[in-house]
């Protein structure tokens, strides 16, 4: 039972940390570097319990699968960096959140990553348009957004898409954490 604590904890983290970047990109733009290191860091944790004490398990893919998925999504996110598409503290949220998701869960945490960027846009221009609130936070994305600047909180997208990505591959479905802990238990 240890390893599904540690496991189920090390999730809630990750989401935990996830939802704190998502909040403080709405409210002042900025997704702080420790977050995405500590989503890093509780993954680190349960990758290396799970395969400790339950190595047949195939709740984590091979450590592979997880290296190839950050390397890929944190190059393409630094180019897009590079070259000013994309902000620093959005490539290191998704990239962190891609070791989580590995090969295999990538494509969901892209796709709605994308559609999630896409409604956080539209959010965007309707709010330059029609500038519903009246009192705004300083420095806040609706603040911005309501001056007319094109600034996208990214940070709440990268959240739905590790959200759903999280779902796809098990890692919050109660079928796959009963089966971890059977698993570990030595019961199949």
């Amino acid at each position: 039972m240890i390893l599904i604590f540690i496991v189920t904890f090390c999730t809630i983290v990750a989401l935990g940390f996830g939802a704190a970047s998502a909040w403080s990109d709405v409210n002042r733009l900025i997704i702080p570097n420790l977050y995405s290191i500590l989503i890093i860091a509780a993954f680190i944790p349960a990758f290396l319990f799970v395969n400790f004490l339950a190595p047949d398990s195939s709740y984590f893919a091979s450590w592979k699968s997880h290296a190839v998925a950050l390397v890929i999504v944190f190059s393409i996110t630094y180019a897009m960096f590079y070259f000013g598409v994309f902000g620093g503290g959005d490539a290191k949220l998704i990239s962190a959140f891609s070791l989580w998701a590995g090969v295999a869960g990538l494509i969901p945490l892209l796709f709605f990553t994308a559609l999630g960027g896409a409604l956080v846009s539209i959010a965007t221009l309707a709010l330059r348009k029609w500038k519903p609130v009246k009192k705004t936070v300083k420095d806040s994305w609706i603040e911005k957004a309501q001056q007319g600047e094109n600034k996208v909180p990214y940070g709440v997208a990268i959240f739905v898409g590790a959200l759903v990505s999280f779902w796809q591959v098990g890692y919050i479905q109660p079928e796959s954490i009963a089966q971890l802990a059977a698993q570990s238990m030595g019961v199949q």
